[in-house]
């Protein structure tokens, strides 16, 4: 039975404490202004032009109403001006992988004895503090399902500070590795208890559905799946750590990849990269390839990042410091070992994605050890550019492309007039400094500001 939501926010004590943290310091925010106009900053569009220099967006309700250099627009006598001058504007950042389940803590048995009951909270925290860091859109892909559509219903109805929330739910794979994970890895027997889950998932509302270990999987129960998905107009998503598990979502038909996987492989062998290459026009890859990089970074480079109080931003006390002490030794934790041998790989293979054609997507693994809600996406980001991408098509994998792939570009991802106003304002210039979306001055999201602007 779904456990109701309006209980649960009277009940847990830390809630009351996020909205109010929520509860924006600006007037616009406070009275609920109908409109708004952003005056003076350069803008970034999302679709990958010229950026418009001295630029207005005017807002009304919840979406953007124009665009336009400042001296050939009209601002309304009512409407709350906000400068933007030294800034830049773009649309609000998606991250296409989080865990809202996980908030960094590096054990996950324990992470479960102590907060297992306590999902929706530890949700509720996350999703603020990715607001907070300029993502008003995000993907769950992978956590218990009655919590993750209780915590998407309180974002839409206003009810909690968070992005625009898109679940798969469950993962669909042959059995849960430990009898606690149950809730939210489905095993599948047979093809008709693949599509039954599956259609159970849909039913429910998910937005996507999440395959792994299919490479485990009879082809039959594979392609019930996809033929279950498809019939329901939700994509699949799949997990691609093994060379096998990638030839099988190829023949499958997935529609988008996670992760860069094949452990301590050198590189992707030819055949996968001719699969690639013969679908590049319609397939994704989400290849969260700073996680490894991070975790080293923290637990060899500047441990100090644990003492940040930024990613315990919401969290009551014990919780944060449970995580803090979980990260006391990130080099004992049990994947670290392969790290050596693993970060080399990491960007042969994200240049071999790039070479291939697929449309890459901004994706983090947020929740997971040492990745912090409240700073993975920009370290994503930042990486990318450090890898060589264009600054502006970076930003494009982080706003316009997964708006597209999750079928609703007529709504968000770019600033165009029609659009909702998710709008997000930092103090520079990404294209030549991508890090500094690390502090994120201004978020607007549907047309109401939620941070800055004081």
């Amino acid at each position: 039975m779904r456990r109701p939501f309006w209980p649960f926010l009277k009940h847990v004590p830390v809630l009351p404490l996020l909205l109010l943290a929520w509860a924006p310091t600006s007037l616009a925010a406070q009275v609920g202004t109908e409109s708004l106009a952003l005056v003076g900053g350069r803008v970034l569009d999302g679709f990958g032009g010229p950026p418009l220099e001295n630029a207005v967006i005017l807002v009304e309700g919840d979406r953007i109403v124009a665009l336009g250099p400042k001296g050939e627009m009209e601002i309304p006598r009512d409407a709350t001006v906000i400068s933007t001058e030294g800034m830049t504007v773009m649309p609000g950042l998606w991250d296409m992988h989080v865990h809202l389940q996980l908030l960094g803590h590096g054990d996950y048995p324990r992470w479960h004895e102590l907060f297992g009951d306590r999902h929706q909270e530890t949700m509720a925290i996350a999703a603020e503090q990715l607001l907070m860091a300029g993502v008003t859109s995000a993907r769950d892909l992978g956590g218990p399902l009655e919590e993750l559509l209780e915590v998407r219903r309180g974002i839409r109805e206003g009810a909690l500070p968070g992005p625009d929330l898109y679940i798969s739910g469950p993962f669909i794979q042959r059995a849960p590795y430990q009898p606690y994970e149950e809730r939210y890895r489905w095993g599948v027997n047979g093809p008709q208890d693949a599509r039954g889950k599956v259609q159970h998932l849909v039913d429910a509302g998910v937005d996507v559905i999440k395959l792994i270990d299919q490479d485990l999987l009879s082809e039959e129960e594979v392609s019930a799946v996809m033929e279950a998905a498809r019939a329901a107009g939700v994509p699949v998503v799949a997990h691609a750590h093994r060379m096998e598990e990638i030839r099988v979502g190829l023949r499958a038909g997935v529609q988008n990849f996670e992760h860069t996987g094949l452990g301590t492989a050198p590189a992707y062998p030819d055949d996968i990269m001719d699969g690639l290459k013969e679908r590049n026009a319609s397939l994704f890859w989400t290849p969260t390839a700073s996680p490894l990089i991070v975790m080293h970074y923290t637990g060899e480079v500047f441990p100090e990042r644990l003492d940040d109080p930024a990613w315990r931003a919401g969290m009551p006390e014990e919780m944060a410091e449970e995580i803090r002490q979980s990260l006391n030794d990130i080099t004992r934790l049990p994947y670290y070992a392969l790290f050596p041998s693993r970060i080399p790989r990491l960007e042969t293979k994200f240049q071999q994605l790039r070479e291939s054609g697929v449309q890459l997507l901004i994706g983090t693994d947020a929740g997971i050890p040492t990745m912090f809600h409240n700073d993975s996406t920009w370290r994503e980001m930042e990486l990318w550019v450090r890898w060589g991408v264009d600054p502006m098509q970076v930003i494009q994998a982080a706003t316009l492309w997964p708006a597209r792939f999750m079928g609703v570009e007529s709504e968000v991802g770019a600033l165009a007039p029609g659009l909702r106003a998710d709008i997000i304002a930092v103090r520079g210039d990404p294209l030549t400094q991508m890090s500094i979306l690390r502090s994120v001055d201004l978020v607007v999201k549907d047309g109401r500001v939620v941070k800055g602007a004081r």
